[in-house]
């Protein structure tokens, strides 16, 4: 499918990954409609601090996925959907599990169903690493089993099933785009890469982290958001899942390491237990195969092993240091 002159509706593009693509669909001339959650302020999240020019090229929809009235007005006279609504953080998801089933799969089936009834010519959902659980083998293949190991991860595997069966049963050209762990600038500090800069950029010598074991395939935001472009634009995607990650291994310890090398830091870490997953909960090792991904779209990416995890850390640590930006979160504070 050729994306040029489509109108493309982005969900969830008041979010981390959201902005960053809404951001790249505008800048390469694309028609976009970015969906963001509805708020009394009437805020849009991060596509507030786009620039005025991206703003101006917009249009906006406030509503919540929901709901599916919304949902389907969202999508009216739209070619193209690219679904990133999600609740993502998975300690909130032991708190508040219902919030994810109907947030998580009823907003999924919500724009499927849209999907179906409007007849949208492409739709790409975006499912997680974490629907694999800790890896039985490594590099982990799209053939991979799924193991639900947190409320979160339990919900993005029905939605991942839910949108897989509107292709099967109703020929919905669904995809489902499984990134692994993406990090960049705007990220949540409930994240593991934010944590650590912001608590590193704030002063701290010490700062406090969860499990340092385990291994995360971490994925640049910019090289994300290409996979996303790639899998819209590829018929031959269509009805298949396709993992997006750097295919490099790295613990959170020594990710951690290697922040504080790059902010030039010394640092000692603390265990804060408040951090740890139950202990059957935690996901111990992922590790990307993208090799399908390469060979349906040509896709590599540009912040893939050690060097290129260095590059994407400079680019981020550089956008948190900023003290406008570094001034938006809570160093230090553990956020569910």
């Amino acid at each position: 499918m050729d994306l040029h002159g489509k109108r493309i509706l982005v969900t969830g593009a008041d979010g981390f990954i959201g902005s960053h693509l809404v951001e790249r669909l505008v800048a390469d001339g694309h028609h976009v409609r970015a969906f963001v959650q509805y708020n009394s302020l009437g805020t849009r999240g991060w596509l507030d601090r786009a620039s005025a020019e991206t703003l101006a090229a917009l249009e906006v929809f406030a509503g919540d996925v929901r709901d599916p009235h919304g949902v389907r007005t969202a999508m009216r006279d739209c070619e193209v959907v690219l679904h990133l609504a999600a609740l993502i953080a998975i300690p909130y998801s032991y708190h508040s599990p219902d919030a994810y089933v109907d947030t998580n799969v009823r907003g999924t089936l919500n724009v499927v169903q849209a999907a179906r009834e409007l007849e949208v010519g492409r739709v790409v959902v975006t499912s997680t690493s974490e629907v694999y659980g800790t890896a039985r083998f490594v590099p982990m293949t799209e053939a991979h089993p799924l193991q639900g190991q947190s409320p979160y991860s339990a919900t993005k595997i029905g939605a991942d099933q839910i949108a897989l069966s509107f292709h099967a049963a109703f020929g919905v050209p669904v995809t489902v785009i499984r990134p692994f762990n993406t990090y960049g600038p705007r990220q949540s500090a409930r994240a593991v890469i934010p944590t650590i800069i912001t608590q590193i950029a704030a002063g701290a010598d010490r700062i406090r982290l969860g499990a340092l074991h385990p291994t995360r395939d971490f994925s640049f935001v910019a090289d994300t958001v290409e996979g996303f472009l790639a899998l819209a634009a590829c018929d031959a995607a269509v009805g298949r899942v396709v993992n997006v990650g750097s295919g490099f291994e790295v613990s959170i310890g020594e990710t951690a390491a290697l922040i504080a090398e790059v902010m030039g830091r010394e640092v000692a870490i603390e265990a804060d237990d408040a951090r740890l997953r139950p202990e059957a909960s935690e996901v111990e090792r992922l590790w990307c195969d993208a090799t399908l991904m390469r060979e349906l779209t040509g896709w590599t990416p540009a912040h893939g092993g050690r060097d290129g995890f260095a590059r994407g850390l400079e680019r981020t640590v550089a956008w948190f240091a900023d003290p406008a930006n570094l001034a938006v979160y809570r160093p230090g504070e553990y956020v569910l």
